[in-house]
């Protein structure tokens, strides 16, 4: 239904809408004002207002000349056709620097996580997991490593506007600041190797940048604000931070971004594009810019800022941003890409990293069930000038994580058992959690929640058995811990705690406790501590609930993998001392700290001055024992000799009371001590010493 009045065509239907968006854009790509528009037609400035709100449509004979002026091809705005990108229409916008004389010299969101590829794999994935769409399949996420040198190298930074960007770089290149010096890290790698790296982050079956240009939205989120996760209260990332990894792994902090679209914008969802660079201040040919730039089309309603554009094939062919299908998702391409930590240095190395830093992520996201679909799969491939170099690796999480894999995959079979019988069983066991109530609840009572607990063996050569992985949403490993203090006899194990969602399973219970550890969380996820989003949220008593699920987790654990008890046997004592026949005890690792190394010699003062170098078991909470000297006898007992001093040297602290505490999570750490000459039984040239380290609490009692 319609009706006409004057120079428009008043239509009740949503195509308008779609010729309106289509209009604006290409206005704006001729920079030409609505006024000038409506006197080339010899129509009001209300009349085109009105098509580009979308509350009419012009005549067909009014589109027509709209099509002559704007210098397109009959049919454009049916097909949704824009003009070809170029120079003049796509160019870097650069922020002015702010009136008041602020300086920010970094995007302080980038220092929040280490900026190496690891930490990268792992936000960039969780952020893709978080968009999934299609919750019948998983999200296919890909990472493409792409070394351009030579021609390749040139066409790609003319379709950047590179030249544009030289001088802001030369001016932010700083040696004086941190991100300056990266940059002129980049800059001169860039100029000796003529090389430059690329990593392209793709996501499949996922939302891609949705949303208006500059109100609420993940695009606005993602590309224009800091702190925004905009995301549901279950999902894995909370804090806004993650995406600044991307922008971080950059040594010119540069990105690109392409999404195809699960929900329109402007009528459209195809190769949606926008690039960001994050800059310090800088003053280039005497004005000032703030930081942050963006690459694409000038809005002359915001000032000229920078807005995406819908960029054509060949465009995004030039920019290496070509998606392999259809799917909804986002394409982030960063720009001379570089491992902080220093562990990857080539495209070989670095296809490694990403590799393993997947797979022990999420390897639990990739398990699928006998009925039921991965959450996730994941590649890496590394090319060279477009020719593959390491072929496309799928993470297999059954190669990489076996017995975890294997309990994952019983537990979404149903084929868990209740008492571990055999080298393949999964045992599935229930660990409580109460979860407080929020602050404006204070009336209500805690919600008790039963996460889920599998155990299984795993392989006498596994380097990291007794280990337990939490986890909950959409699977990502958040904490993962030695299991210490297991009982004597019990086998090497492999540990996996679902909580919330994670369980799958439905209820007020389950979305409750995902929410609460969720704000738990530090912004790398990688634990359930206390935090500061906990406390403001929860009533009182919301980190002792917390360290309780923690010490109950452990507890059954341990309750799980401990041996049977033996019955008692009658059999009479003389023939059972016949028949016994005792296996030799199996080989196992130290429980407990030990002297790794002892070096000293006897002062001028008589005294035996030590270092000590002391070797400590994987455990969360930090050790404390006693080093105890004595003086070495051929044959005796050897008598013990008191300390004039101890002075600790690394990952330890020594107590008012002759007590070392080591570092939590240390592995090695050392001390220095002195003997005291006046408790020593015999001259100490005439002895050897032996330093024993014994528990604190067990000399106490």
């Amino acid at each position: 239904m319609i009706r006409t009045t004057g120079d428009e065509v008043i239509a009740l239907n949503e195509k308008p809408q779609e010729f309106g968006a289509w209009l604006g854009r290409q206005l704006r790509r001729r920079g030409m004002s609505q006024v000038e528009l409506a006197n080339e037609l010899d129509v009001t400035r209300a009349a085109v207002s009105a098509w580009i709100t979308g509350r009419a449509e012009p005549r067909m004979e009014k589109i027509k000349e709209i099509e002559r002026i704007l210098g397109l091809a009959s049919g454009s705005s049916m097909a949704g056709t824009d003009a070809p990108d170029s120079a003049g229409i796509i160019k870097w916008h650069h922020r002015p620097a702010y009136a008041d004389g602020g300086r920010e010299l970094g995007n302080a969101a980038a220092f929040a996580f280490e900026s190496d590829l690891a930490v990268l794999a792992r936000e960039a994935t969780q952020n893709s997991l978080d968009e999934r769409v299609d919750q019948s399949r998983p999200v296919r996420v890909r990472y493409v490593l792409h070394e351009l040198t030579g021609e390749r190298l040139y066409r790609f930074l003319d379709a950047l506007r590179w030249n544009e960007l030289l001088p802001h770089f030369d001016a932010a290149a700083d040696p004086r600041q941190k991100v300056g010096r990266v940059l002129l890290n980049g800059l001169r790698e860039l100029k000796a190797n003529s090389s430059l790296l690329l990593l392209r982050v793709d996501d499949y079956n996922a939302s891609g940048l949705t949303g208006p240009e500059y109100d609420d939205g993940k695009f606005a989120a993602v590309v224009r604000r800091q702190l925004d996760s905009h995301k549901s209260a279950t999902a894995g990332g909370s804090y806004g931070l993650g995406k600044a990894t991307l922008w971080a792994a950059s040594q010119f902090g540069l990105v690109m971004m392409h999404s195809t679209l699960s929900d329109p914008f402007e009528g459209r969802r195809e190769r949606r594009l926008i690039g960001r660079l994050d800059l310090p201040w800088r003053e280039v040919d005497g004005r000032q810019y703030a930081g942050p730039a963006w690459l694409g089309e000038s809005d002359p309603q915001r000032g000229g800022a920078a807005r995406s554009w819908w960029a054509d094939e060949s465009t995004v062919e030039k920019l290496h941003l070509t998606r392999g299908g259809n799917d909804p998702g986002t394409s982030f391409l960063i720009v001379g890409v570089h491992d902080a930590a220093g562990e990857a240095t080539d495209l070989e190395s670095m296809h490694s990293v990403l590799v393993r830093s997947l797979a022990k992520n999420f390897w639990a996201c990739m398990v699928s069930g006998r009925d039921s679909s991965p959450m996730l799969e994941a590649s890496v491939e590394a090319l060279r000038d477009g020719v593959v170099l390491v072929t496309e690796e799928r993470v297999d999480p059954h190669v990489h994580q076996p017995a975890r894999s294997r309990a994952m995959r019983a537990f979404l079979d149903g084929e868990t058992v209740s008492e571990m019988t055999n080298a393949d069983d999964v045992v599935e066991t229930t660990v409580p959690l109460s979860v407080p109530p929020l602050k404006e609840a204070r009336s209500a009572g805690n919600v008790e929640h039963q996460a889920v607990l599998l155990v299984t063996p795993t392989a006498e050569d596994d380097d990291k058995p007794n280990h337990l992985v939490c986890m909950r949403g959409s699977r990502m490993v958040v904490l993962e811990r030695p299991v210490g203090d297991v009982p004597l006899g019990s086998p090497p194990f492999q540990a996996v705690l679902l909580a919330g969602q994670a369980t799958r399973r439905r209820g007020q219970d389950v979305e409750q406790a995902d929410r609460f550890l969720r704000t738990a969380e530090p912004p790398e996820h990688s634990d359930w501590k206390p935090t500061d989003d906990l406390t403001a949220t929860y009533a009182r008593g919301a980190a002792s609930r917390l360290r309780e699920f923690r010490r109950a987790m452990l507890e059954r654990v341990r309750s799980v993998v401990k041996p049977p008890e033996l019955k008692v046997d009658e059999t009479p004592p003389a023939l059972r001392d016949l028949l016994r026949l005792d296996p030799p005890p199996a080989p196992r690792r130290p429980g407990y700290p030990t002297v790794k190394s002892a070096m000293g010699q006897v002062g001028p003062d008589g005294a035996w001055r030590l270092r000590v170098e002391v070797r400590l078991p994987e455990r969360e909470d930090p050790w404390s024992v006693r080093p105890v000297l004595r003086f070495a006898t051929r044959s005796g007992p050897r008598p013990l000799v008191a300390w004039a001093s101890i002075s600790a040297e690394s990952n330890c602290k020594v107590t008012e009371d002759q007590r070392l505490v080591f570092t939590s999570g240390a592995r090695t750490a050392a001390f220095s001590c002195v003997s005291d000459v006046t408790s020593h039984p015999v001259a100490a040239e005439m002895a050897a010493v032996e330093v024993d380290l014994v528990q604190a609490k067990e000399q106490d009692r």
